[in-house]
């Protein structure tokens, strides 16, 4: 039997009326001068980069806005920023689809309007009902902005495309010392579940549970650290790491724009899918203007910020923002193989089955995945 999603606690407030009538307004919107008006200040909490000029400040100048971001890396560590701050903190939470569930679930995010955004142009139809975003009663509360594919991460100059074809790869033994964990449980260990066999990576029973955990533990000897967003790159960056688990071109792809000799590639076992989303926090008093930024972002100029942005790359989630990437910077998306008929293409891959959606788990508590990810580091 699948639970409930886990509620928050010292974060459950209550759902305030949302704003009737508050629609997203139209693509141009974005690009209307405010000067006269005094400067709002939207406070995000989100991933590195997300609030950052290269993603925003266009959006900024034309309506007179400042974003005050706080970072974090991992939905655990989002959680726990959202537990540290009183209601009210955050107008708008940009987090992980299977952590939108956890703010939909206990009420903290706005109610949306899905005829405001190109919900047809949306590039599978998974993406239109996406787990997690969508309340029991219906409404749409978190509005998906981009997505990319995690899998085995490895330096080209020690290991072929062929080696890095399997998970595994981690245990070879040139290996010892030099694979690297991204230091949050769910990328690594639903790798780990697909490893093992498990279809579902994270619905798996407790069988199979104690197998991934086995499975993992069996690793050990391999890893060289457990690195935060910055040391993921740094560590595949100078070669201290010859290899990552848990991650994908989301950290690869800024590295090979630089000429780092780094890839990634969804292995034979499969790959898993993040999925990003902006939520608007029910108790915000600035819900007009975080509602035209979501319109932003699924115009076509953002979905093209969306895969461009510096913090780390995403692949574009409409169809008018994959051809408009096309015309302005067909580099990248040759690159990121966000062309149709490319061998990577990341739709294709989602409909050849190639591709579990990241989740949090189904039948443990988030909190034994947590538990044993600490137990594993320091074992």
């Amino acid at each position: 039997m699948k639970k409930p999603a886990p509620r928050l606690g010292a974060t459950d407030f209550s759902r305030r009326t949302v704003l009737q009538g508050a629609a997203a307004t139209a693509l141009s919107a974005p690009f209307v001068n405010r000067a006269w008006a005094s400067t709002v200040e939207l406070n995000m909490l989100g991933w590195y980069g997300t609030a950052e000029p290269d993603m925003v400040g266009e959006f900024e100048e034309a309506n007179n806005v400042k974003f005050v971001p706080k970072y974090y890396a991992g939905g655990d560590n989002m959680l726990a920023a959202l537990a540290q701050n009183p209601p009210g903190t955050f107008d708008i939470i940009h987090t992980d689809a299977e952590y939108a569930k956890l703010l939909v679930a206990n009420d903290l995010a706005m109610q949306l309007d899905p005829a405001d955004y190109p919900m047809d142009e949306l590039l599978h139809d998974d993406f239109k009902k996406f787990p997690g975003h969508w309340g029991e009663d219906g409404n749409l509360y978190s509005l998906i902005s981009r997505f990319g594919h995690l899998g085995v991460s490895y330096n080209t100059d020690a290991m072929t495309a062929e080696e890095a074809s399997t998970y595994e790869a981690f245990w070879m033994p040139k290996l010892e010392g030099k694979v690297g964990h991204f230091d949050w449980h769910l990328p690594s260990l639903g790798q780990i579940s697909l490893l093992e066999g498990n279809a579902s990576p994270f619905d798996i029973d407790d069988d199979a549970w104690a197998a991934v955990q086995e499975r993992t533990m069996s690793l050990k000897p391999q890893v060289g650290g457990y690195f935060d967003f910055g040391g993921t790159f740094a560590g595949l960056k100078n070669g201290e790491m010859l290899a990552m688990c848990g991650i994908g071109d989301w950290v690869t792809g800024i590295l090979e724009r630089d000429g780092a000799p780094v890839s990634s590639v969804v292995p034979k076992e499969g790959g898993i899918q993040w999925t990003e989303s902006y939520s608007i926090v029910a108790t915000s008093e600035k819900k007009d203007m975080a509602l035209k930024y979501l319109a932003y972002t699924m115009s076509p100029e953002g979905q093209v910020k969306t895969a461009q942005m510096l913090g780390y790359p995403g692949h574009c989630v409409t169809a008018s923002g994959r051809e408009m990437l096309q015309k302005v910077d067909m580099a990248e998306a040759k690159r990121s193989g966000q062309i149709e008929g490319h061998a990577n293409e990341p739709i294709a891959l989602i409909d050849e089955g190639r591709i579990s959606y990241r989740d949090i788990p189904v039948q443990q508590d988030l909190e034994d995945w947590n538990d044993f990810w600490s137990e594993y580091k320091s074992a």
